[in-house]
């Protein structure tokens, strides 16, 4: 079931990414700026490549909101793409303007380009690229900022951590391994961690696989691109059950209180008011300078596979973003525990 529900649009170099978001109770107060300084941090973190620095990602708002106030309506999120500018014929929807200017034929090993062409039919792999490609995590990281807007009015708050670059579990060496890997013309994965606090118990469900809240933060970090593993609180590996398992004690004042949070915040697919910790792996960018074997799609013959411009490292924004997919699971579940048509409506039954 989904009360939070968006569809977005728009390929890497196209006109524009946009989002349409279903859901947001009326009389939520609206803060632009905020959303654009989410898509600022999207941008940051050593390693990132020259797109950054083309693209401005500033939001615009054309529905569902008036006078810095929700309606209730759909609300429409749309980040232009400035690089258009220099793709439009590339890009052009007119057939006529139809050209295999940056067109390309031999695969990239860890993209979508070899599955995406066999599924769809393409034989021009741009056509994958365009959507599969993580700047569609731009317009995602919009749709989350609404999210944590109805969050932070609940007083749920969320932060993430990159805790390790390649081999480095010091931060003061992720730099380091970054400009090494950079200058082997490689590219380098990570690990991050995503904390939200302030959680009430009750998110979720163990009534049907489905409506675990587990499950659902699960498939939303890991459709990120690029990410291979995503952990919820601590990895249980090497632990046995007594030392794993949070156990209940009383506090001063004989309330409920666990001294652990090895669960990360979730029993039975259910939230139990510790702090959710979801944590993530993020592999190695599979676009690099460095020469990988590949085979052409057209002629059918061995070559080397398409390189683009690309980031090195783009761990920390991939927190960003997963950042984002947490609110999104966390406002579906609350907004379907507690209802609500208004922000007041729904701030009231969360209070009660």
């Amino acid at each position: 079931m989904e009360k939070f529900r968006f569809l977005t649009s728009g390929e890497s170099h196209g006109k524009s990414l946009t989002a349409i978001i279903e859901g947001v109770p009326a009389g939520l107060e609206f803060d632009i700026d905020f959303i654009n300084e989410e898509l600022q941090r999207r941008k940051q973190g050593h390693g990132r490549g020259a797109r950054m620095k083309i693209e401005s990602d500033t939001v615009q708002i054309t529905s569902g909101v008036r006078f810095g106030k929700t309606l209730g309506s759909p609300i429409t999120l749309v980040i232009e793409n400035l690089d258009f500018e220099n793709w439009q014929k590339i890009m052009s929807v007119a057939p006529e303007n139809l050209t295999e200017v940056k067109s390309f034929s031999t695969f990239r090993p860890g993209h979508a380009d070899y599955a995406g062409s066999v599924k769809y039919g393409h034989q021009d792999l741009r056509n994958v690229l365009e959507r599969s490609s993580a700047r569609k995590t731009a317009i995602e990281v919009a749709v989350g900022a609404v999210a944590k807007m109805i969050l932070k009015q609940l007083g749920i708050t969320g932060i993430s951590e990159v805790t390790q670059v390649g081999c480095a579990c010091n931060q003061e060496e992720f730099n380091n391994e970054i400009d090494i890997t950079k200058e082997k013309g490689d590219s380098i994965g990570g690990k991050f961690t995503v904390i939200y606090k302030n959680v009430p118990v009750g998110l979720g469900s163990y009534v049907h696989w489905d409506r675990g809240i587990d499950g659902r933060l699960a498939q939303a970090l890991m459709s990120i691109p690029a990410v291979k593993v995503v952990e919820i609180g601590t990895n249980p590996l090497g632990f046995y059950g007594s030392d794993y398992h949070d156990e209940f004690v009383l506090d001063d004042e004989g309330n409920i209180d666990r001294p652990t949070n090895h669960a990360g915040g979730i029993e039975g697919g259910i939230t139990n008011g510790q702090d959710i910790v979801v944590s993530a792996v993020m592999k190695p960018i599979p676009t690099m300078k460095k020469v990988l074997k590949s085979v052409d799609l057209k002629t059918k013959q061995e070559s080397v596979a398409h390189y683009e411009r690309s980031d090195v490292c783009a761990v920390e924004s991939c927190a960003v973003v997963a950042e984002s997919r947490v609110a999104w699971v966390l406002v579906n579940e609350i907004l379907l525990k507690y209802g609500g048509d208004t922000m007041d409506e729904l701030m009231k039954n969360f209070k009660n």
